[in-house]
């Protein structure tokens, strides 16, 4: 099943079970907070192991690529020279930080304008991402790093089309050399 669907699908029977949900009562909201913050210290936690396997591991084998370019920023993009060690602890830091900003949010929308049902919902989708996680796949489950979850990951698709890293050799060439000449010109 497609990601995005089933993101839609947890997303929305999530509120349907937390409509049913009696949020008034101080002894719910308490376990509803609890479980909360229990599943972001969870996933923060797993996300750590999963930084420390990959350090453990250290591949340092050299992974090529090129990075679309921001449709609003032409300055980005261009090729990319890393390893796979790198690449998946940046991959990672990006993940954690999603998950802290997350956590702003709900402390935002619980701790100031009140919202309750988000903390439930919050809880069922973060577990959701981690379980769709890439890193969490290979180094966790121990998947095999193929199909997709080949290095670098595809990106989904956006509104403008897919707009994630290209692998191909033709790519690769094409921006070494538009590097060489960037150079040449200095």
């Amino acid at each position: 099943m497609n990601a995005q669907i089933a993101n839609l699908a947890v997303s929305l029977g999530a509120m349907q079970l937390a409509r049913k949900i009696p949020f008034e009562d101080p002894d719910v909201l308490m376990y509803v907070r609890i479980a909360y913050v229990s599943v972001q210290l969870v996933i923060l936690a797993t996300y750590y192991f999963t930084s420390q396997t990959i350090k453990k591991k250290n591949d340092l084998t050299v992974l090529k690529y090129v990075e679309a370019p921001n449709p609003m920023d032409p300055n980005t993009g261009g090729l990319v020279t890393t390893t796979v060690r790198d690449y998946d602890l940046a991959e990672t830091s990006k993940a954690v930080k999603s998950v802290y900003f997350g956590i702003a949010m709900m402390c935002f929308l619980h701790g100031y304008m009140k919202y309750t049902q988000p903390l439930f919902i919050q809880s069922l989708m973060g577990l959701k991402a981690l379980y769709d996680s890439n890193e969490i796949s290979i180094h966790v489950l121990g998947k095999p790093a193929t199909g997709d979850l080949q290095r670098p990951f595809k990106a989904a698709p956006g509104l403008f089309g897919p707009t994630g890293p290209q692998t191909d050799a033709a790519s690769i060439k094409e921006a070494e050399e538009k590097e060489k000449q960037a150079k040449k010109e200095e």
